[in-house]
């Protein structure tokens, strides 16, 4: 099986005629995909064997845990890049188990806020910090000047693609 970063570079001439003489910009994404993807991977097993869980309760739970106050069900939505549908399905299971509650929104009435529970909360932390660890580990390979300088990269690459998104 080809790893996505080589099928390009392994492809026939005539399927590299699309794109030109240049293939770097598609190299770059596939390179960007297949690290993402050998990552969140990784992440996944991870937070299954040690905690019994799921990366999108991981990610949910951790936007929980940068606004005390809680969330409106839209806005974790936005943060998550998700559905709302796919956030009320996180969100019943992690009540189920006492991670996080639901709280009527005094301000409008159709939605809630959901917040961590104090359990939810101490499980978080726990998480948070092995993922912190997984995460490094993942990125030790790189130096950490090169660490910085793909930090920076990237950084500079999102900046472009918010102020001039693909058409």
């Amino acid at each position: 099986m080809l790893r996505p970063d080589s099928a390009t570079a392994n492809a026939p001439s005539d399927l590299r005629e699309p794109y030109g003489e240049d293939h770097e910009p598609q190299r770059m994404w596939l390179r960007l995909v297949s690290c993402y993807h050998l990552m969140e991977m990784g992440l996944r097993k991870e937070l299954r064997a040690k905690f019994e869980t799921t990366l999108p309760r991981f990610d949910l739970m951790s936007q929980l845990y940068r606004y005390p106050d809680g969330l409106k069900m839209k806005d974790l939505s936005r943060l998550l890049l998700v559905t709302c549908g796919n956030i009320t399905g996180l969100t019943d299971r992690l009540v189920e188990d006492g991670m996080v509650e639901r709280r009527d929104n005094p301000e409008d009435r159709r939605a809630y806020h959901v917040i961590l529970t104090a359990k939810g909360r101490k499980t978080f932390e726990a998480m948070a910090v092995d993922h912190k660890r997984w995460v490094g580990s993942a990125l030790a390979g790189l130096a950490k000047e090169d660490q910085q300088r793909l930090s920076a990269l990237l950084n500079k690459l999102k900046r472009h693609l918010v102020s001039q998104p693909l058409p």
